[in-house]
């Protein structure tokens, strides 16, 4: 799609500066360090205030619509930002693009780019382009997602490094726009993987996480034409010197197989945290979710993990208010939350999504109850996070520096290996140590102990 230009004449880059702002998951925060990281190559600078940007670019999240609203939001107040500064460009990018691609246009024709996942790796060009002829520009197909895996990052953290393992997503549950955003499943070859993380190790980085739609569900081919799956690349990742600590998200609880259960529980440097999303207790919902799994198996594979690795965190995601979904269905679910007694839960009420199979269902559960539901699922799941946290009590627990609190200059803070947030005493030049620390007091959401370290 192209218009008539805004822009007079081409511009430098390297007196340019853009403004990245992510919305979403994960996988969303490091496509950002990428796109940093390729602007940046090209002479870009980064600036956190969106007035001193030329260039404002949304990285964008399309699992809720409460994140497409804040987007619409911003572009709302763009529009008039654009009318004060003519030369401002404003792009939309990541999987808000790829699902809305032209109807961005219809709601705002002052944009100047859509661009979407698949894309990424062309971004500096398409810039380019705007930049010396103008026009609007939709970049919306599937390029060969090794030419993404490959650009180096512009890493925000120093200590905790986010590597992509796989894009994309086969599953094709009823309610989830993922596949249609970010494509089909493609494993990246375990040597550029094991490169990455070496190289991160070399670099000082003491912990990584392992990003994918659904990591256990990688298939990863070596040099030698072998094919690795996940519990494989994470014994030749734990091989890795340097790094302490491998963490991964997200798994598909049908995916987790005795050999990935077997691997977190022999690896020391696999941490003992697994998210899983349930999604819901209740048969008939999970049937008409398109998940795979019934709540009993479900249970089952929880009850494997406790057994097998002590101490385990175990994390999920949770729907309410899915269409259909009676007072009966949402009790399965608050019984399966104290059956499995999770660390923590991230839980949202449902929202239609586009070319979802869902979206055809009549979105029938009244806003009200949803929310009802949404406060008590959170209340319940308080509780035994509370519950959990107090068997902690006098424990004691290694921690991973980060640094001091923002808030609380004198509190130094961390995680343990289950990804719980611990406040200690601070003392200089302990960022990125392990430690170990006596729990002494404790929140639902946080561990405190006020000695450091255990011993000293």
């Amino acid at each position: 799609m192209n218009t008539p230009s805004h822009h007079s004449s081409p511009q430098d880059p390297s007196s340019l500066q853009f403004y990245l702002r992510t919305f979403g998951c994960q996988m969303n925060q490091h496509d950002s360090e990428k796109i940093s990281g390729m602007l940046e190559s090209r002479g870009w600078s980064r600036t956190g205030d969106e007035k001193e940007a030329d260039l404002i670019l949304l990285n964008t999240c399309s699992v809720r619509r409460h994140a497409e609203e804040r987007v619409l939001g911003r572009l709302a107040r763009y529009r008039w930002e654009k009318e004060k500064r003519p030369g401002l460009l404003v792009g939309v990018i990541g999987c808000m693009a790829q699902i809305w691609k032209d109807a961005l246009w219809e709601k705002f024709p002052e944009l100047d780019l859509v661009l979407g996942p698949g894309s990424f790796a062309r971004l500096p060009d398409e810039v380019d382009a705007l930049l010396s002829a103008g026009g609007n520009r939709l970049a919306d197909r599937f390029d060969e997602p090794g030419d993404f895996f490959e650009i180096p990052s512009r890493r925000l953290d120093s200590l905790h490094g986010w590597v992509t393992v796989m894009r994309g997503c086969d599953n094709f549950c009823s309610y989830c726009v993922v596949p249609y955003a970010r494509g089909r499943e493609v494993s990246r070859p375990p040597e550029e993987i094991i490169e990455e993380v070496s190289s991160l190790g070399k670099n000082g980085y003491k912990e990584i996480t392992l990003l994918g739609q659904n990591v256990n569900s990688y298939r990863g081919q070596d040099c030698g034409g072998d094919l690795v799956d996940f519990p494989g690349l994470l014994r030749r990742l734990n091989l890795v010197e340097r790094i302490e600590r491998i963490r991964f998200v997200t798994s598909h609880p049908k995916d987790i197989s005795p050999g990935l259960i077997t691997a977190i529980a022999d690896l020391e440097k696999v941490c003992e945290s697994i998210h899983f999303p349930a999604q819901s207790g209740s048969d008939p919902i999970l049937k008409k979710m398109l998940r795979g799994y019934t709540r009993g198996e479900y249970l089952k594979r929880a009850r494997e993990l406790q057994l097998a690795i002590p101490g385990v965190a175990l994390a999920s995601d949770f729907i309410v208010g899915f269409p259909g979904e009676t007072d009966a269905d949402f009790s399965r679910t608050l019984e399966l939350l104290q059956e499995v007694r999770f660390d923590r839960i991230f839980a949202f009420v449902y929202s239609p999504r586009p070319k979802t199979s869902a979206a055809k269902l009549p979105d029938d559960i009244p806003p009200e109850v949803k929310s009802a539901r949404l406060q008590e699922l959170l209340a319940l799941q308080r509780s035994i996070s509370l519950e959990k946290n107090q068997e902690l009590l006098g424990q004691e627990v290694e921690v991973l520096v980060e640094g001091q609190n923002r808030k609380y200059p004198e509190r130094g803070e961390g995680l343990t290996r289950t990804g719980k947030r611990v406040f200690f005493p601070w003392e200089d030049g302990t960022r990125g140590e392990l430690i170990n620390v006596r729990i002494e007091r404790v929140t639902n959401l946080s561990l405190y102990s006020l000695i450091f370290p255990v011993g000293k």
